[in-house]
C-alpha cells in the first residue's frame, strides 16, 4: 500500500485506509472504556447506597486500609483525621473533581479557538497581535495570574473556572491557529472564495467543522490539564474551599499526614495521577486518530 493511499482522507462515508486508521479507532475506544467506568463508579456509586457512612466518627480516625495491619472491611480504604470514610470521600469528591475538569475545558477551549481561528484565518495584523498575546500569556507562570486573581476574588468556583479560562485558552489558540492556517489554503477554501462567499460564512460553515477533530482532541487534553490545575491549587489552599471536596482538596488535606496515615494523601494522588493520565491518553489516540499523518502503518 502506497503512502498516499494510507494519508489521503477518506471520502464521505468510507473509512479510513490502513492498519494506522484501524490502530487509532482501537486505542481511542480502549481508552474511553476505562475514563466511562470511572465516571459511572463516581456518579452511580454514591446514589446507590453500597458504600460506607461518610460522615465523621472521632472514635474511628485514621483507621488503615482493609489489606493493612488494623484494617477493616467496614472502611476498605481506611479513614481520614475526621474519621471519614476514604472511598466515600473518594467517590463524592470525584463528581466535583470531574466537573470541574469538564467545565475548566470549555472555559478554556472556547475562546481559545475563536481566537486561534481568526487569528489563522485573517492573518495579517490581526494575528501579529493574537500571536504576541499568546507568547505574553505562555511565558507567565499560572500560579502567578491564580493568585492575583484569588487574592483579589477570593476562592471560589467561579473564580476557579476563571482562572482555567485565563491560563489555557493560549495553548488552544496557539494549536487552533496553526491548523486554520493549513485548512485556509484548501482548494475548497480558495473556491468558496471565488464564488463570492462571505468571510463569515467560510469561517464558522466550512472551516470551523474540519477544526471538529482538533478541537474535540484539544478539549480531552484540557480536561486533564484542568484537573491538575486544580489540584495544585487546592494543595496550595486556592482552591475548592469547605464543604465542597474534590481529589486535590483530599491530597491537600492529607500532606501533614503522610509519617501518621499516609493513605489519606495516597489514594486520592493515585486517583488524579490515573484519571489524568487516561484522559491525556485518550487526547493523544483522538489527536492520532484525526491527522493521518501521525498514524503507524
Amino acid at each position: 500500500m502506497s503512502r498516499l493511499e494510507v494519508d489521503a482522507p477518506a471520502s464521505k462515508g468510507e473509512v479510513p485506509a490502513g492498519r494506522g486508521a484501524w490502530r487509532s479507532r482501537s486505542s481511542v475506544f480502549w481508552l474511553s472504556v476505562p475514563l466511562v467506568a470511572v465516571a459511572a463508579l463516581v456518579f452511580v456509586l454514591p446514589v446507590t447506597g453500597l458504600l460506607p457512612e461518610g460522615g465523621q466518627d472521632l472514635t474511628k480516625t485514621r483507621l488503615p486500609p482493609a489489606f493493612l495491619d488494623g484494617g477493616t472491611w467496614g472502611h476498605p480504604l481506611g479513614t481520614d483525621k475526621r474519621g471519614q470514610d476514604m472511598l466515600t470521600q473518594l467517590m463524592t469528591s470525584g463528581r466535583l473533581t470531574i466537573m470541574i475538569g469538564l467545565v475548566g475545558a470549555l472555559v478554556a477551549i472556547g475562546p481559545g479557538v475563536l481566537i486561534g481561528l481568526l487569528g489563522g484565518y485573517f492573518r495579517g495584523w490581526a494575528d501579529k497581535v493574537i500571536s504576541i498575546l499568546i507568547d505574553a500569556q505562555l511565558a507567565l507562570p499560572f500560579i502567578l495570574i491564580a493568585l492575583a486573581i484569588i487574592s483579589n476574588r477570593g476562592s471560589s468556583l467561579p473564580v476557579l473556572f476563571l482562572v482555567l479560562a485565563l491560563t489555557g485558552w493560549a495553548a488552544c489558540a496557539r494549536v487552533t491557529r496553526a491548523t486554520t492556517l493549513t485548512i485556509r489554503e484548501q482548494q475548497f477554501v480558495l473556491g468558496l472564495r471565488a464564488v463570492g462567499a462571505s468571510e463569515a460564512r467560510i469561517i464558522f460553515r466550512h472551516v470551523l467543522p474540519n477544526l471538529a477533530g482538533t478541537i474535540v482532541a484539544l478539549g480531552t487534553l484540557q480536561v486533564g490539564t484542568a484537573i491538575l490545575v486544580e489540584s495544585a491549587l487546592s494543595f496550595l489552599g486556592l482552591g475548592v474551599v469547605p464543604p465542597k471536596s474534590s481529589w486535590g482538596s483530599m491530597l491537600a488535606s492529607g500532606q501533614d499526614e503522610l509519617s501518621q496515615a499516609w493513605w489519606i494523601a495516597f489514594f486520592p494522588g493515585l486517583a488524579i495521577t490515573v484519571l489524568v493520565l487516561l484522559v491525556n491518553l485518550l487526547g493523544d489516540a483522538l489527536l492520532t486518530h484525526h491527522d493521518p499523518r501521525k498514524r503507524r502503518r
